[in-house]
């Protein structure tokens, strides 16, 4: 059987030193010790994970963040075919799937659909990780031509705990 292709987006990896969400950091090192440490999936990352992680203002937590990437050699899906990737992020801010000062969400998205990724895995409740906005972003899909199909969930969800 074929591995599922999962996407994290940045708020999988600051959640690993989440002290102020125990539960969620907890749920978080489970996800990454079983799952993805032992390569039960393909999982990758993108550019946009690697600048949002690069803005981060304390030197010390970037560092544990970017550490994470090359602790558990997770691989980046290409921002190419740029134009193709933009346009489709383009895509779900004016159809207000997702608001424009979120424009990196909007680009998570539009990488796992170009590059056909199984499910972005995210703890973003509002923007990313519902039901709602996930049968918004299909139906933009669908009519750009799109019709692979992306699921957006939590690690809890991934882990099938959820």
């Amino acid at each position: 059987m074929k591995k599922l292709r999962i996407h994290l987006d940045t708020s999988v990896i600051s959640f690993l030193f989440a002290d102020d969400a125990p539960e969620k950091r907890d749920i978080t090192i489970r996800f990454f010790h079983g799952w993805v440490a032992t390569g039960r999936y393909e999982t990758a990352i993108s550019p946009v994970v690697v600048r949002e992680i690069e803005r981060t203002k304390h030197e010390d937590e970037r560092t544990r963040l970017l550490g994470v990437i090359v602790d558990y050699s997770l691989k980046s899906v290409p921002l190419d075919p740029r134009e193709e990737v933009a346009d489709l992020a383009d895509a779900y801010v004016a159809a207000r799937v997702i608001p424009r000062k979120k424009y990196e969400d909007a680009l998570h998205i539009a990488l796992c659909t170009v590059h056909e990724m199984d499910v972005l895995v995210s703890w973003n409740y509002q923007h990313l990780a519902n039901v709602n906005k996930e049968r918004r972003i299909m139906a933009v899909n669908q009519s750009l031509g799109y019709y692979y199909p992306l699921r957006i969930t939590t690690p809890l969800e991934v882990m099938g705990e959820g």
